[in-house]
């Protein structure tokens, strides 16, 4: 597109990343960076390198050195006459990433001087007391780790019972929250935060650190877990496929993970080079998978592939479904290839986190841990309001915190284009779909026209191609390249 978009006059650009978004930038600009880096590595003056690479670098330099000493360090960002109790607790599927951040998390407070409970079995430990103060040693080793160290359940707190958690929040000297998981940590925390009115101990500031492997969390563009899961499931597709060497003509029917978001399916499907990828998102019809089918046999009638690839999300049509798709091509695929159906099940899940999904959930830890430190220090009491106040919960320093309301208290930790940033669960409520799951928007949909494009699919896809053309030229300027 930046070659369609050119001109003779138009300066060179480079097609970079930053933060989750590609980015032009001006080539020369780049070099002038380049160059001011190595002049300043051979002066050493490291402090501007390190300033010359970006925020992002200098900020992964700073979490490292906090995280990765043998005991908290002795120098610490706040006082150590505020400290805190928080309590982390996951709800949901495991996911990679989530020990990470919890990790992250318990390691950030003791370095501000706060503490951290471990609540193990998920909502039903928090009900039962299952408490443990987590040490600096205790999550040494817990980056790399897949499932979940502390235990997580689906369970939500309408099942468990409300009055039970909040009478043990209520005898906890738990000050906050961190809830990690997926969609069910999300319902999870609004259920708490909708029962403040009928119940003071769920007035405590609270967060959640999205951990899927579904990617189906609002407020965020990106879960912990997902990265991984599609890490697994294209390799898989490409031992799958390599399975086939010796045979010529085959298709492949694989099956995903995801509940009704069909995240797993179109990125895996974009990085593995699949034929087709259906989803819930996109209704697709019988006549649809009779044309895609047809596609396929020109495509191998051609030589143009001898293995092909479709996958499926799992809950994308209830009647057509993945055993349907599966017969339907190999009845009518007859003669030109054969057929095989892959369910690949929890296997998606991954094995150990992989490096992104490891450093999102340390930023992620880092990031809760301060949101709530920040949120129990706006809610200590002056001395002058100390004696009229009413059901006020006390912190390890002696401070007594105001029980809380505010809808900013409980928010959703997220990653929205390059920025981390906090969004109450009461507005993310009008975000979603509660019956399928899902957020509303869903920005990876915008790929599906690549996915479509790049499997040949121009006769059906044309139209949608060009009018994400000329939507992104609309929205770019060469006036707004930056160094």
């Amino acid at each position: 597109m930046a070659l369609v978009d050119a001109s003779g006059d138009t300066p060179a650009v480079v097609i970079a990343l930053d933060g989750n978004q590609i980015k032009r930038r001006s080539l020369m600009g780049c070099v002038k960076r380049t160059l001011y880096v190595q002049e300043a590595m051979k002066n050493k003056e490291f402090e501007k390198c390190i300033e010359a690479r970006g925020r992002s670098f200098a900020k992964n330099i700073s979490i490292y050195k906090t995280l990765s000493k043998l005991s908290p360090s002795q120098t610490t960002t706040v006082p150590h006459s505020v400290s805190f109790i928080f309590g982390v607790v996951a709800v949901g599927a495991p996911a990679c990433g989530a020990n990470a951040a919890v990790r992250s998390f318990v390691r950030t407070a003791l370095v501000d001087g706060h503490k951290v409970l471990g609540v193990y079995d998920s909502l039903a430990g928090l009900a039962a007391g299952k408490f443990q103060l987590l040490e600096w040693s205790d999550v040494h080793g817990w980056t790399g780790r897949g499932g979940s160290v502390l235990g997580t359940k689906r369970t939500l707190p309408q099942v468990i019972g409300l009055s039970k958690l909040a009478a043990s929040l209520e005898k906890s000297p738990i000050n906050a929250l961190m809830v990690i998981g997926g969609y069910e940590a999300f319902e999870a925390v609004t259920q708490l935060v909708n029962s403040r009115d009928e119940y003071k101990a769920f007035r405590i500031p609270m967060v959640v650190v999205p951990s899927t492997i579904s990617n189906n969390v609002p407020g965020t563009d990106f879960s912990l877990g997902s990265d991984t899961s599609l890490n697994e499931i294209v390799n898989i597709c490409d031992r799958i496929k390599q399975s086939a060497s010796g045979s010529k003509r085959r298709i492949f029917i694989v099956e995903t993970m995801g509940g009704y978001c069909g995240y797993l399916a179109t990125l895996s499907g974009l990085a593995g080079g699949a034929d087709a990828a259906y989803i819930n998102e996109e209704h697709f019809t019988c006549t649809d998978l009779q044309n895609d089918c047809e596609i396929l046999i020109k495509k191998v009638d051609n030589s143009e592939i001898q293995r092909g690839l479709i996958l499926v999300n799992e809950k994308a049509n209830s009647h057509y479904n993945t055993d349907f798709i599966y017969k339907l091509f190999s009845e009518e695929g007859k003669g030109h290839f054969s057929t095989r159906m892959n369910i690949l099940g929890h296997m998606q899940q991954g094995g150990s986190a992989s490096p992104f999904d490891r450093n999102m959930g340390t930023k992620f830890g880092m990031k809760a841990a301060h949101f709530l430190a920040k949120q129990c220090s706006s809610l200590i009491q002056s001395e002058d309001t100390v004696e009229s106040a009413q059901d006020t919960k006390v912190s390890p320093s002696g401070c007594q915190l105001t029980p809380t309301t505010s809808p900013d208290s409980a928010c959703m930790l997220g990653v929205q284009r390059k920025e981390i940033v906090f969004t109450p669960v009461s507005v993310l409520i009008t975000q979603a779909n509660p019956e399928k799951r899902v957020p509303l928007n869903q920005w990876w949909l915008k790929l599906r026209a690549l996915l479509k494009i790049l499997a040949r699919h121009d006769a059906v896809y044309t139209t949608e191609a060009e009018e994400d053309l000329l939507r992104s030229r609309s929205s770019f300027s060469f006036s707004d390249l930056t160094v």
